[in-house]
């Protein structure tokens, strides 16, 4: 059973999937309806999960399930990263990105994943800049500690390089 990602409780288990690149509105509506077809039946061991699925950003596919009545198995999550993937590759997009993806005054931009020390450097990345921390576990995370300062986040570590 699907529900409303802004009705999730806190507790409910959350993956983020990060697209290679931001998606058109056309893009959005397509992939958001193939989402929603897909999950309508997720379940674990014929038990059905209550789910949500919403695009985000333009570029963040959340997947949210509250597993207070049934946990998701294994192999329901086997078949939920198939499902991304499949409309990904239909699409074009990968949603398996490890950029580093953060705002700026023009909107979201990112850079190449093993490029952060570089990116801190060269002040493109600066520590106030809000990046997307898509470790988040839970709804309740991502709530709170989806969107972080750099400074606040894993890359804390180059900025006391560039510092140093």
């Amino acid at each position: 059973m699907r529900i409303a990602l802004e009705h999730m409780p806190d507790h409910a288990r959350l993956w983020v999937y990060q697209a290679d690149r931001s998606l058109s509105t056309a893009e959005q509506k397509a992939i958001q309806q193939q989402l929603e077809a897909s999950f309508e039946e997720w379940a674990a061991h014929g038990q059905p999960l209550t789910n949500a699925v919403q695009i985000v950003e333009g570029r963040f596919v959340l997947l949210a399930v509250d597993e207070k009545a049934y946990a998701a198995s294994g192999c329901s999550i086997d078949a939920s990263t198939r499902i991304i993937s499949q409309i990904g590759q239909q699409a074009g997009i990968n949603f398996f990105d490890r950029s580093i993806v953060f705002r700026t005054p023009q909107g979201i931009d990112s850079v190449d994943g093993l490029k952060g020390k570089s990116a801190v450097k060269a002040g493109t990345i600066q520590p106030h800049t809000i990046l997307f921390n898509n470790q988040v576990k839970t709804v309740g995370e991502f709530r709170t500690q989806w969107e972080v300062p750099a400074a606040e986040s894993w890359m804390k570590r180059f900025f006391n390089l560039v510092v140093s």
